[in-house]
């Protein structure tokens, strides 16, 4: 495939916010944006926005260039480090440069008249399991007197990506009617005054249908070297207690973010028998999940992929985390558009779990494409299972 046509514009997100679009030979990819964000993550633009996309509008150098593979993207950092001067692609701007790898791919799979997963791994077979996010607190949470941790998580049981989801979703129901819910945060979680461990405890009675998940978010309440709940101050040491002592009374399969981003040799001493996950702490950069890994630190690492901007990178991370028994889990961001590529991407990359919320289209849509992927993988084993009969 060549590219013919490069364009890009500013289109809004979740939150009514201005994000970029991506246009590839007619083929649209667009980059959500966060709330939570690590300090060491990979800037959203290199300049500006609109540097951002005058930069692409004028990157002549992109047109005519032959692209056959997901690993021809090198083609295109190669271009935009030696156009720009930059050390690496992604000083682009990671946002920009995931919105633009993004639509070439995307661009690649309708000439092939193939599917985007295909263009990643056409053997890919292993769907990921949904991570929802059921109630908000912390940053997300718009209510006042909200739950200090920023995440109350479904992770379902069943065997298939459809039952998983229509699992996660009925309890999803269940618990608006319990906590008597009329509102939800940016993310489409219920929003609730109730403390963080009355919440727990009303998760704890559907532990045999799911498994409970918490992102705790820590940074965001570490200040003055203390986790602040409210008025209330914890230490480092005595804030490691508290994470494992909810771990074993609430049955917690998955902890995201315990501890500050700082704080790899504290993430060692929460109770690892599950999933300890790193978000902020390793913001989609292979370095730190290095790092991460080396002092033992998490079991599961959350990828952002628009944190980082290279699919390429992207790449290598995900095969880390295979070879080193890290699970992987690909995740959306608090501002959302309606593209669902990374659906296509939590399947092609093998991805053990996607994090993309419940509630509100932005984030169905990503789920919805998951479920077509297996509805139509189904279809195909069947067609091909007669036609062995038939022969």
């Amino acid at each position: 495939m060549q590219i013919k046509e490069v364009r890009a514009a500013k289109i809004k997100d979740s939150r009514g916010e201005f994000t970029i679009e991506v246009s590839v030979n007619k083929s649209k990819a667009s980059s959500p944006s966060g709330t939570s964000t690590g300090k060491y993550e990979t800037p959203s633009y290199h300049k500006s926005l609109d540097w951002d996309i005058k930069a692409i509008n004028n990157f002549k150098e992109l047109k005519n260039i032959e692209i056959n593979s997901f690993e021809d993207l090198e083609k295109v950092e190669s271009l935009i480090k030696n156009k720009f001067k930059f050390k690496q692609a992604k000083e682009f701007g990671a946002n920009s440069l995931f919105a633009l790898e993004s639509a070439i791919l995307k661009a690649l799979a309708v000439s092939k008249e193939e599917q985007l997963w295909e263009i990643i791994n056409p053997n890919a077979y292993k769907f990921p399991i949904p991570v929802g996010n059921a109630v908000g607190g912390g940053l997300h949470a718009d209510n006042k007197n909200h739950p200090v941790f920023q995440e109350f998580l479904l992770i379902p049981k069943e065997n298939s990506f459809i039952s998983n989801v229509n699992s996660m979703e009925e309890i999803y129901r269940a618990l608006g009617l319990i906590l008597n819910a009329k509102e939800k945060d940016q993310e489409g979680a219920w929003e609730t005054t109730l403390h963080d461990e009355q919440i727990l405890s009303i998760f704890d009675k559907f532990k045999h249908k799911i498994h409970i998940g918490l992102d705790i978010a820590a940074s965001t309440i570490f200040k003055d070297h203390r986790y602040h709940y409210g008025k209330v101050l914890f230490s480092r040491e005595k804030q490691i207690k508290y994470i494992n002592h909810l771990i074993d009374r609430y049955h917690i399969f998955y902890i995201e973010d315990p501890l500050q981003e700082e704080d790899f040799l504290g993430f060692q001493k929460i109770n690892q028998s599950h999933l300890i996950v790193g978000d902020d702490l390793t913001v989609t950069n292979l370095e730190r999940v290095k790092k991460a890994l080396k002092e033992k630190a998490i079991t599961a690492l959350i990828i952002k992929p628009n944190q980082n901007g290279s699919l390429l990178e992207l790449k290598n991370i995900l095969d880390f985390c295979k070879s080193n028994h890290i699970a992987t889990v690909i995740s959306h961001r608090a501002g959302e558009t309606f593209d669902d590529a990374l659906a296509d991407f939590a399947f092609g990359f093998g991805a053990d779990y996607i994090k993309c919320g419940i509630s509100t289209l932005y984030r169905e849509v990503k789920l919805q494409r998951l479920m077509d992927i297996e509805k139509s993988l189904e279809h195909h084993l069947l067609r091909r299972g007669k036609a062995i009969l038939s022969d």
